[in-house]
């Protein structure tokens, strides 16, 4: 795996701060948002663009791209997989997206307005699009498989792994997947805002307090994670004998629309990921929650984890709260912490929770839990009623990665951890 996270760069990097309970939560340095009703934001710091990406590929490329070519070099560093020693078609990708590239477009538009149609980058055409993650993450590492992105909002960094996974059981021996998402710029910042759903207060430590009684909405942020999934068989046939985890079970459903007097289908989610996987509601060590800090988004989540679990069931932790939430990037964060988590054998915190409500019944982790993990459930909700949950679990003891050979990577786009 491969993680670019307000948290941090680089796995390593990003599970000591979490673990510690470091939030990234602060003021919006990107732009000014002095005139705009929320200003918070869970940015990324210390990316030097030139550091990870060549001349040729800066002037083409929008933030969160940039982002994702260094967490997807990253990743197949990390699996020790070479590309060009694979079948021709034999690699793929698969990435979801909630925004495209926002940043890149609000410039080119900006110049458009003001300088006319003859200043407008050529790299408009698609620098700005949902798909344009998978597009550059194929072309510069040779991926010719099966490619693809998906549009589910915060669910989208389940599903994107979820369709990998179908394209590997489908004989596809290795897929790059997951999300890195984001759009720190004035365009994108006011579609945010318009949703309703961001909280207003300008506080760092009481703005995003998913399942607490001052739950206000949540801080948006930028980042995500990416992958490489393959199946057992052929990680053996490559000579790895230990991995990250692995994906043991999955589903999704899509909400009735809002009024119609029907429930949400959350639970059916996950009750359908836990027979997938073929494990018990007491199998499950701990759940990484979609923790939306809307009240009825929480009361429903908190609903469903109750009826499935029961009251106080399984510890529940909102790692994003460090982050914030980041579009279709989150749920792969919280994915990349979930494997953290089942290697170190601890539950991060959800930080900054104080007043949990109590008629959720929820067994919130609010400090470092130091726990045996061997299975754990990921919970996430896109805007528009998209549910994912996902089953990860851990068998093959502490993480070792050994490989036959390392993948050549050039040393500017290698992992800091």
């Amino acid at each position: 795996m491969g993680v670019v996270a307000p948290t941090g760069l680089g796995s390593e990097r990003h599970w000591e701060r979490t673990l510690r309970g470091e939030s990234a939560i602060g003021r919006i340095t990107a732009f000014d948002p002095e005139p705009y009703s929320s200003g918070l934001a869970g940015e990324i710091t210390g990316f030097v663009p030139a550091e990870h990406l060549s001349a040729r590929l800066l002037p083409q490329t929008d933030h969160m791209t940039r982002l994702a070519l260094a967490a997807a070099a990253w990743a197949i560093e990390d699996a020790g997989v070479d590309p060009d020693g694979l079948p021709e078609f034999g690699m793929g990708v698969v990435t979801a997206s909630s925004a495209g590239g926002f940043e890149f477009g609000h410039r080119e538009l900006d110049k458009l307005w003001r300088l006319g149609p003859e200043h407008v980058s050529a790299y408009q055409s698609f620098a700005w699009f949902y798909a344009v993650n998978s597009g550059q993450i194929s072309i510069r590492h040779g991926l010719r498989g099966p490619s693809g992105v998906l549009v589910t909002e915060q669910a989208g960094g389940l599903d994107a792994v979820a369709q990998a996974r179908r394209r590997v059981r489908a004989g596809t021996p290795v897929m790059v997947c997951g999300s890195v998402d984001g759009s720190p710029c004035p365009w994108g910042w006011v579609a945010q805002l318009a949703g309703g759903r961001i909280s207003p207060v300008d506080d760092p430590a009481r703005a995003y307090l998913p399942f607490d009684e001052d739950a206000t909405g949540h801080v948006p942020g930028d980042g995500g994670a990416l992958f490489v999934l393959e199946s057992e068989e052929g990680a053996r046939e490559r000579g790895l004998t230990s991995w990250h985890g692995e994906i043991a079970g999955y589903a999704a459903t899509f909400d009735p629309p809002p009024g119609s007097g029907r429930p949400s289908t959350l639970r059916r989610a996950v009750e359908l990921a836990l027979d997938d996987a073929g494990l018990a509601p007491d199998a499950i060590g701990a759940v990484f929650a979609d923790g939306s800090g809307t009240a009825a988004d929480d009361r429903t989540e908190a609903a469903a984890l109750r009826e499935v679990f029961g009251p106080y069931g399984v510890p529940v932790t909102v790692p994003k709260t460090m982050t914030g939430r980041l579009s279709a990037g989150g749920a792969a964060l919280d994915l990349a912490t979930t494997l953290l988590a089942l290697r170190h054998g601890e539950i991060p915190p959800t930080v900054n929770v104080s007043r949990p409500v109590p008629e959720y019944e929820l067994d919130l982790v609010t400090r470092p839990r130091r726990t045996a993990l061997s299975a754990v459930l990921v919970v996430a909700r896109g805007h528009g009623g998209f549910n994912a949950a996902m089953v990860v679990t851990r068998r093959h003891g502490p993480h070792d990665l050994r490989v036959p050979e390392r993948a050549h990577v050039p040393e500017s786009v290698r992992s800091p951890g």
